[in-house]
């Protein structure tokens, strides 16, 4: 009897876990970043009303107009959701989740600095 070689077969690389753009997950966050999006024109109409000022540099250039200031916040939202896309599309999942959880945390701040300040 001659001894057999043993041959050992490489296993397959584990491959990161695919999920779909719109699955459960995106939905709530995408749900949580327009509803502080949302929150964030709200306050930020209601303070420019009783006379506040805009701190955001680049949202102040539409304090003037509500239509405009409206786009911005839809426009904002709407990005994120465009930015995480990519991301899914380029395999970077953590990424494409970190970049809705950011926008919360920040557009929650923002509300809950302009409910404080109103």
């Amino acid at each position: 009897m001659t001894p057999m070689a043993f041959v050992s077969s490489p296993t397959p690389a584990s491959r990161p876990e695919v999920h779909r753009f719109w699955d459960r997950e995106n939905r709530f966050l995408f749900l949580a970043v327009g509803g502080l999006a949302t929150a964030d024109f709200f306050v930020t109409h209601a303070n420019l009303a009783s006379g506040g000022k805009e701190l955001n540099p680049v949202t102040r250039v539409m304090a003037g107009s509500t239509p405009a200031l409206a786009a911005n916040f839809a426009l904002e939202a709407g990005s994120i959701v465009g930015i995480s896309y990519l991301f899914h599309r380029s395999g970077h999942h953590e990424l494409e989740r970190v970049t809705s959880v950011v926008n919360i945390a920040a557009s929650g701040a923002a509300v809950g600095y302009s409910a404080s300040h109103h």
